[in-house]
């Protein structure tokens, strides 16, 4: 299956969206530290100085050298500048804005040797990264085709002949890093320290190289070496595990749901919610995997229904047991990474709104899921459904850029669909109620194709879906169209990618496919 890399991060346009993604991680892995890789640019220290207030726990600073054989030539020429320039801006905006103690710098791009390693600590780095040095050391000879599976020296390969080839081992890469780390002592021991993190930051240490008189040295250097003084006497990473996040409902959630986890007893719980509970049923989820696994538990073992407002990310990464079911509306990120578990999203019975036309859920719904249900009585935002590898949704209108990127499960859209629908979709499949004839004008022509519904088999899993719609939000569209099923199925647009076309299970009639 064809997959589109790399797709931008869809689940990111600004700092906050980053934040959360942080938040959301740090939920569903109560112990993991979260690094964020930045490339090494001009004004690289405000991002920084952002992304450390976001909660990260460690800053990688990329430089613009490097990158494997896969990267596309453009990046590999013109994208980014040398990690010095980066982390040494990094560094004095973070000590200038008295960050620098609460987050690890790591830097990458071209660290060969031991000497590299103390002009990177110097600068301001803790950790340092060695990737193309090492996959030399285990012969790698710069082919630069690691994509097309014809490595000659089976590194980067699947095929069977060629990784034969391969001559690496573990010794190769440990006696570099041995080298490494000695040549690393001698300069330390030359400059009179003990250990790296005594001169983490010490920019003074170093000095620009003058030629001599027969060149013209007008490059000024003074800038990477000036000493950044934020007041506080350490200049380098202080904080003992990592960076934590505030709780959310879910630490009220387990407390509750103790019964769950020591006899496997089915329950339901109730709860009111506001827009200020960020990646409710996150942290549950994490304990019911470390218990019983991804689908140790059976379907709505679970149920926890909230009144109100959700914030963002809720039921992300929800896994099989689970079942939440939200009796108002809920802002972006609903079921961002999908594991197994069922979310309905209706309004509250005394609302006065139609919900086919009204937002009930934001924008980036089930932005990488790869299971699980989800039901929204209403419509949602735009980028629905992008990278989605497995879930099935029903919805009731959806925003610009739809489906976008997806590899798997099912989407049934009972209302209009915005534009560039489909964009990039390889894989899943589609059902859009059009009786307005629109959908041609929104949809992206580039790698699906569509027709209306001509096979019983595609027809009973779509009215499976709205059925099971129906009976999880009582949606009011969905029951008319149920009860006029033979006239209303006529609707519907069926958008399946080029490439599923010959491994469906049920043939499409190519002939009425709408081809771009």
């Amino acid at each position: 299956m064809t997959l589109i890399s790399p797709p931008p991060h869809h689940d990111i346009y600004s700092i906050e969206d980053l934040a959360q993604l942080i938040y959301d991680l740090k939920q569903i892995n109560p112990e993991a530290r979260v690094t964020v890789k930045l490339v090494a640019r001009s004004g690289i220290g405000t991002i920084a100085a952002g992304v450390a207030k976001a909660k990260a726990d460690v800053i990688l600073i990329s430089g613009h050298s490097g990158g494997t054989g896969a990267s596309p030539q453009s990046s590999i020429k013109y994208a980014g500048i040398p990690w010095e320039m980066g982390l040494s801006e990094t560094h004095q905006v973070l000590t200038l804005n008295r960050l620098r103690e609460t987050v690890m710098l790591r830097t990458d791009g071209g660290i060969k040797t031991g000497r590299d390693v103390v002009i990177a600590a110097m600068l301001g780095a803790e950790e340092y990264g060695i990737g193309m040095a090492s996959l030399i050391a285990m012969g790698c000879i710069m082919v630069r085709q690691c994509h097309s599976n014809t490595c000659p020296v089976g590194i980067c390969t699947q095929d069977p002949k060629l990784r034969a080839k391969f001559e690496g081992t573990p010794e190769k890469v440990v006696n570099l890093f041995s080298f490494i780390a000695e040549e690393v002592r001698e300069i330390l021991a030359q400059l009179g320290y003990r250990s790296l993190i005594e001169i983490v930051g010490r920019s003074d240490l170093l000095k620009q190289v003058s030629r001599g008189a027969r060149y013209l040295d007008d490059l000024d250097l003074n800038p990477l070496l000036t000493r950044a003084d934020g007041g506080r006497e350490v200049a380098h990473c202080t904080v003992e595990g990592r960076n934590e996040v505030p709780d959310t409902l879910d630490a009220q959630m387990i407390r509750d749901a103790q019964p769950l986890f020591t006899h496997r007893e089915k329950m339901q719980l109730q709860y009111s919610v506001r827009n200020t509970h960020r990646a409710v049923g996150t942290r549950l989820a994490a304990m019911i995997t470390r218990k019983y696994g991804m689908a140790g538990l059976q379907p709505d073992t679970v149920t926890v229904r909230l009144r109100g407002t959700a914030g963002q990310s809720l039921g992300a990464f929800a896994v099989r047991g689970m079942k939440l079911e939200v009796f108002g509306d809920a802002n972006d990120y609903v079921g961002k990474g999908l594991s197994g578990g069922t979310i309905v999203v209706k309004p509250t019975v005394s609302s006065p709104l139609v919900p086919e036309r009204n937002a009930i859920i934001g924008n980036t719904v089930l932005y990488g899921a790869t299971a699980g249900k989800l039901f929204a009585c209403g419509s949602a935002g735009e980028r629905f459904a992008v990278r989605n590898s497995g879930a099935d949704a029903v919805v009731e209108g959806v925003g610009s850029n739809g489906c976008e990127y997806m590899t798997g499960g099912t989407a049934v859209i009972l209302g209009p669909v915005g534009l560039n629908f489909a964009a990039g979709m390889t894989g899943g499949m589609a059902f859009v109620y059009d009786p307005a004839n629109n959908f041609e004008l929104n949809v992206n022509r580039e790698t699906v194709v569509w027709q209306r519904l001509d096979h019983p088999h595609w027809e009973g899993v779509l009215r499976k879906l709205v059925e099971e719609h129906v009976a999880e939000t009582k949606s009011p569209l969905g029951a008319r169209l149920l009860n006029d099923w033979d006239r209303e199925v006529e609707h519907f647009w069926q958008a399946v990618p080029t490439e599923m076309l010959t491994r469906l299970p049920q043939p499409l009639s190519i002939a009425k496919v709408k081809r771009a």
